[in-house]
């Protein structure tokens, strides 16, 4: 059975609190951003781990390296770097990255569009704490 569980940025202190935090403090958490929504946000988890085990939160920022082969170019093999941002889809009822589910990016080494090969997908940071990122991701 899949493990329910959130994370949850505070706009207002700029501080991500984890599952065990939320649930040992839920109290103290919720009612400092009770207030109003606009000073949090939730993130729900995936149920999927990074390549380095890390647990993937909507939200997230993943990276991961694609070698790109021009067969028949004479070009030696290019390594592109490629940053996706994880979102949750209401109209699929689902995780994706675009236009495609979660899964297809995790734990696979080979790229879903081209058949390519690359590195498994690793968490890099959020979109909350590293908005940064997030221009690479789009």
């Amino acid at each position: 059975m899949r493990e329910i569980k959130f994370r949850m940025y505070s706009k207002k202190k700029k501080v991500m609190h984890n599952w065990d935090h939320i649930k040992q403090f839920q109290m103290a958490v919720l009612d400092d951003n009770n207030e109003n929504e606009k000073y949090s946000s939730w993130m729900q988890y995936t149920g999927l781990k990074d390549a380095n085990g890390r647990e993937i939160y909507e939200g997230d920022i993943l990276k991961r390296t694609v070698t790109v082969v021009m067969y028949g170019s004479g070009k030696p093999p290019e390594d592109i770097d490629e940053y996706m941002k994880v979102e949750y889809r209401e109209d699929y009822a689902g995780f994706y990255i675009g236009e495609r589910p979660l899964f297809a990016y995790v734990d696979n080494t080979r790229d879903v569009d081209t058949g390519c090969r690359c590195t498994k997908a690793e968490v890099i940071g959020n979109i909350y704490e590293n908005p940064k990122l997030l221009e690479a991701a789009e």
